[in-house]
């Protein structure tokens, strides 16, 4: 039998002397290429980190102790490069992450059966970790089917729903339009049966709407190839109901599509500048302006709701609407995302790449900066006291257990349990009456609004009714002006 004599080298690896000799050679090799013959050119350095990828790539594929999948190695590099940029709105995106941007945002649909839902990581003794039904989608099978919010999906086409992962159980309940899927549902504790949903396409909602007595209210859930098309719908339903006033609710919206904030823009501007794209490539910039027919007349009052989950496209619309005297913004200062991104398609894979920044129309660029509101209004804040008091609350589910006692509790009996409540854990009345009514909510649809709690809507439409409008928006400033303000005060100090 022969035996290989081993080489020592730094670090405590060991290798084959023929082994050691060729990684010396390979990192000659690899260093002639880093040396080179001293042109430095951008081009040449380019070529050059190209060649050393594919050669270490190569290499692995040709040395490494075990087969490797190229794939893997495609993707590690890819994650790789972008992450490099040390940019978090650039990475590579995965065949399953692409193909739902690609769903959820780009196309704004999908083949499913139309159920929101949630589900616990893991079993516990007395409460398997099956698929709760967080609400079903207006108008889609699983509606239509009668299934309700809190329901549980026991199993998936005869798979028990506690033993998949939530990514599997998507798997499985979407799907082409027109196939078949079969779900046990289990109702309450007792009550279960069989349901079997046809497959149809799916819209992502991304647009709630009613009217608040005359007020308009429109929330923008995000920015999808449809948005535009559902609030024109939802404005026409305004109109119909002779809307004196609109509240357009941006809170929580993380963005999407430029075009898409672009179109809800032209819904309200009359001409005049929208955004401003301006990249590192000259030929690349452009700027949006509006249309030429709003579809909202001048003549109505528009308040504007962000906070700081107001982020990307949300943040051009309310910078748009703002530098444009055509709003007033009501909330918290908002996200800071002023950066536009690019998505590339690899085959079934992709990636998405930071390609511009955008300006508002008073050329300001709001990233990691955000939008101030015009008049700031906030939640109240918990003091360590109370943040401890209510995590003990939580963790005794005793507001679960109320509601799964008292399915259809009258506003007295939940007023009065909220009394105990509050004399035992010393919290606010009506943040337990909020605590109780959200906890009935997950049995049912939820409300569009939330006008008895919502203090940043409450404000909003005391600004409307109030006829304080008009006074307010002459006197509200670009964020151009308040820039120019804050470097002032920054220069004196």
């Amino acid at each position: 039998m022969k035996f290989f004599s081993f080489v020592k080298l730094p670090g405590f690896i060991h290798l084959p002397k023929k082994t050691a000799v060729l990684w010396v050679l390979v990192t000659c090799f690899f260093c002639f290429l880093i040396i080179g013959a001293g042109a430095q050119t951008p081009a040449d350095l380019d070529r050059r980190y190209t060649v050393m990828i594919q050669n270490v790539f190569d290499f692995i594929q040709k040395h490494y102790v075990e087969n490797v999948d190229p794939k893997k190695l495609y993707e590690g590099a890819m994650s790789g490069m972008l992450n490099a940029l040390d940019d978090p709105y650039s990475q590579f995106l995965a065949e399953k992450d692409m193909a739902e941007l690609n769903q959820n945002v780009i196309q704004g649909s999908y083949g499913g059966v139309g159920l929101y839902i949630s589900k616990p990581l893991t079993d516990l003794p007395d409460k398997p970790a099956y698929v709760e039904i967080a609400s079903p989608i207006e108008g889609t099978p699983g509606w239509r089917a009668g299934l309700q919010p809190g329901d549980l999906i026991i199993k998936i086409d005869d798979v028990l729903t506690n033993k998949l992962s939530t990514d599997e159980v998507l798997a499985k309940l979407k799907g082409p339009a027109g196939e078949q899927v079969k779900l046990l549902i289990r109702r309450g504790t007792k009550l279960e049966f069989p349901v079997t949903l046809t497959r149809a396409i799916i819209e992502v909602p991304t647009v709630k709407f009613a009217m608040i007595g005359d007020i308009g209210y429109l929330r923008l859930i995000s920015f999808s190839k449809m948005t535009a098309e559902r609030a024109r719908e939802s404005i026409e339903e305004f109109k119909n109901n002779n809307y004196k006033a609109l509240i357009l609710d941006l809170r929580n919206n993380y963005g999407g599509l430029l075009n898409s904030a672009v179109d809800i823009c032209n819904i309200f501007l009359d001409g005049g500048v929208v955004v401003s794209i301006k990249s590192r490539i000259p030929g690349q910039n452009s700027v949006a302006r509006g249309g030429k027919t709003p579809i909202v007349p001048q003549d109505i009052p528009i308040v504007v709701l962000i906070n700081h989950g107001s982020a990307s496209a949300s943040e051009i619309v309310a910078g748009a609407l703002k530098d444009r005297g055509r709003a007033y913004l009501v909330g918290e200062k908002s996200y800071g995302k002023g950066s536009v991104q690019q998505v590339y398609p690899l085959d079934s894979s992709g990636f998405k790449i930071t390609t511009a920044r955008y300006y508002t129309p008073s050329d300001v660029n709001i990233d990691k900066i955000g939008i101030p509101p015009d008049r700031e209004v906030l939640f109240p804040k918990f003091s360590p006291e109370d943040t401890e008091s209510l995590n003990k609350l939580i963790n005794s589910n005793k507001i679960p257990e109320f509601v799964e006692k008292n399915p259809k509790a009258s506003p007295g009996v939940s007023d009065s349990f909220a009394r105990q409540l509050q004399e035992e854990y010393n919290l606010d009345f009506n943040l337990l009456r909020r605590l109780i009514r959200d906890e009935q909510n997950r049995t049912v649809i939820a409300p569009i609004y939330d006008l008895e709690y919502d203090v940043q809507l409450q404000e909003s439409v005391k600004i409307l009714r109030s006829g304080i409008y008009n006074q307010l928006i002459k006197n509200t400033k670009t964020l151009h002006d308040l820039q120019n303000e804050a470097q002032a005060e920054a220069s004196a100090s």
